[in-house]
């Protein structure tokens, strides 16, 4: 029965497409971008064609609503028209502002294959006269009576959108909003010319006059509370001031203050080496009221005694989860040491909760035990049961998931230690943003989630993709990079022959433009043999990650006081355990408990940072290869 109806439906939807406009996929064409040709949603696109749901690739017909008026014209019947080639323009820009394909473009002037100038004057063939939108002038009541000229920030609008709306360079738009230059987000006013001021909700009302005030750039780690605490004033305060903040800090964000000659300039300094955050929760540490830790290690050991196949031996030989158990767990000891050498009043236990895939004996070592005074929980290593844990257990209990990066289910009291996949590619976005609106991408034409999460998530994105034999078309793709700005270009392939071709072709691109590769996830095609480091490094290669390289007096200490315990240097898993647990310790020990810490304050350890928020862990660092071969965190 199913299946008849599912006949039935394909049967009615291949009939009323048959009636319906037909757009063929050309060169440097979207989804997102066909939809706003056509003045229709991708969704409905995506309905009638469901195979583009990941993205379109050229030459395919789409099958467009019947709602959508399309004509079909020839050139002969189009009146030619010149364009001139403005500042920070590429052809494939000028495509989109004149509703021509890029194709078309290089047809009508051969010579901008090779990309465009200033100035340069361009042939194309149009129903009407391209005429560029007027900046409208309103008056308004201000204290000079003067004009004010404003723009507020809409949805899916970048810097570069606006600067070419408003006919202004990057620069000036930048000197005339200080605080656009790190943060740019829907809602924000900013002024378009020297002589506007804006309304007096952004100055007058929201600082007395009287009030002396200061621009403050948010430092990484940084939250509203900690910045509370760091000059003295209210979270309120901060908020009134900043509205933009109530979607969240992002590093290098600026911040309007009142001026605070009482600043503690140790603590300004400890924040510039990422030590403030683990100094300030030692310092605020109530070591007068016991503290309780629990650890839930999945060593397993029951089932490894009743296999007579295997010795204990064999198993640490050939068990991979069991090496990480242990190295986190000896991380984590390591931890519970500092802490009671530091004077903090831990007690901490040790259960073997038996994990395998789909089982575990949490609800078992909860139900035998006194769990009414543990203040955190600490495993196991799987999202499932660690949700498992937070709900049997008191919700003022803490429970952390410490190293899958997997997106988990939520719950008031489970805390998710390690940045998901999502938050890694959310916050590298984020930073590209901040730094440039120039973002290309690069797909293999078998991998389409990283197009389909642009497409809906970060429309600007300018798409490209190998076909299905495999080639690319570098010389399109070189009408599309900008002059002047940073290029970032994001490749999307573990296929090592593409990868090859597109670092290589950068390379040479690198001669004419700015531009830094970067990647979602480090993947086995990039240690290649047949693609040197030297060559990454040349193009600077970011990615983002949940750990750093630490080379501080702090993390030296800590490996040569782990290898004096364990006769071996900590691998990441051992670092990850020593940071996960003494981070818990330290937030357990505020006189608020964990979770009202994690809410408030972001801190940093050996190799990773914490900044929690509705459970999940931000704390991501962006890395990159430097010239002299070394990895570095990109500020």
């Amino acid at each position: 029965m199913k299946k008849a109806y599912l006949y039935i439906i394909l049967f009615f939807v291949g009939f009323v497409g048959f009636s319906q406009s037909k757009h063929t996929v050309v060169k440097g064409e979207t989804l997102y971008s066909i939809s706003k040709k056509y003045n229709v949603k991708p969704d409905d696109i995506i309905k009638l064609n469901p195979d583009v749901k990941d993205g379109v690739k050229e030459n395919t017909v789409l099958t467009l609503p019947s709602n959508v008026k399309t004509t079909v014209t020839s050139t002969a019947s189009l009146n030619k028209y010149e364009y001139q080639v403005q500042q920070g323009e590429t052809l494939y820009a000028i495509s989109k502002k004149l509703g021509i394909s890029v194709d078309e473009m290089i047809k009508n002037n051969p010579t901008s294959k090779e990309g465009v100038a200033v100035g340069q004057s361009l042939t194309y063939y149009a129903a009407k006269k391209y005429v560029p939108s007027q900046v409208v002038k309103t008056e308004t009541n201000t204290v000079s009576k003067e004009t004010v000229n404003i723009h507020t920030i809409q949805a899916e609008e970048t810097k570069y959108s606006v600067s070419k709306k408003y006919g202004i360079s990057i620069a000036e738009l930048e000197e005339l909003n200080p605080h656009i230059k790190n943060v740019f987000e829907i809602g924000m006013q900013i002024r378009l010319n020297k002589n506007t001021f804006l309304p007096k909700v952004s100055t007058v009302d929201v600082l007395p006059t009287a009030t002396k005030t200061m621009f403050y750039t948010v430092q990484q780690g940084e939250t509203l509370y900690s910045i509370s605490r760091k000059f003295g004033i209210s979270v309120d305060e901060i908020t009134k001031k900043n509205p933009a903040v109530a979607s969240g800090l992002t590093v290098g964000m600026e911040l309007l203050l009142p001026e605070k000659k009482e600043i503690d300039a140790t603590i300004q300094s400890d924040s510039a080496n990422g030590l403030k955050k683990k100094l300030n929760l030692l310092e605020t540490a109530n070591k007068s009221k016991q503290r309780n830790l629990v650890l839930l290690m999945p060593f397993n050991i029951n089932r490894i005694e009743k296999d007579s196949a295997k010795t204990k031996i064999e198993y640490l030989k050939t068990d991979k989860f069991l090496n990480i158990t242990l190295d986190f767990y000896a991380g984590a000891l390591k931890a519970i040491d500092s802490a009671k050498v530091l004077g903090l009043p831990i007690n901490a236990k040790v259960f073997d909760a038996e994990t395998s895939k789909y089982s575990s004996n949490v609800a078992t070592i909860i139900k035998n035990n006194n769990f009414s005074n543990v203040d955190v929980v600490i495993g196991p290593f799987t999202n499932n049961f660690v949700e498992t844990v937070g709900q049997l257990l008191d919700k003022n209990t803490a429970v952390i998931s410490p190293l899958t990066n997997e997106v988990g289910k939520g719950g008031n009291n489970v805390f998710y230690a390690m940045p998901n996949e999502n938050i890694q590619k959310q916050q590298l976005m984020l930073y590209l943003k901040s730094k440039s609106d120039a973002i290309f991408s690069i797909h293999s034409s078998a991998k389409t989630s990283l197009s389909s999460y642009f497409t809906s998530n970060y429309p600007e994105v300018v798409q490209s993709s190998f076909n299905d034999k495999g080639l690319f078309d570098y010389t399109i793709f070189k009408t599309t990079l900008q002059k002047g700005k940073k290029n970032f270009v994001i490749l999307d392939s573990d296929k090592i022959m593409q990868v090859i071709s597109v670092v290589n072709n950068l390379l040479k691109l690198k001669k004419e433009f700015d531009i830094q590769l970067v990647v979602i996830e480090r993947n086995d095609a990039l240690d290649f043999e047949e693609i040197p480091s030297k060559n990454l490094a040349a193009l600077q290669m970011l990615y983002p990650s949940a750990i750093r390289e630490n080379e501080s007096k702090e993390a030296s200490n800590f490996a040569k006081a782990f290898r004096k315990d364990n006769k071996v240097q900590p691998n990441q898993y051992a670092t990850r355990g020593f940071d996960v647990t003494f981070d818990a310790i330290l937030r357990m020990c505020q006189e608020e408990g964990f979770i009202k810490s994690a809410e408030m304050q972001g801190s940093e350890q050996i190799e990773s940072q914490f900044n929690y928020s509705n459970g999940n862990n931000y704390g991501v660092y962006m890395m990159y290869y430097n010239s002299d071969l070394t990895i570095k965190q990109a500020q």
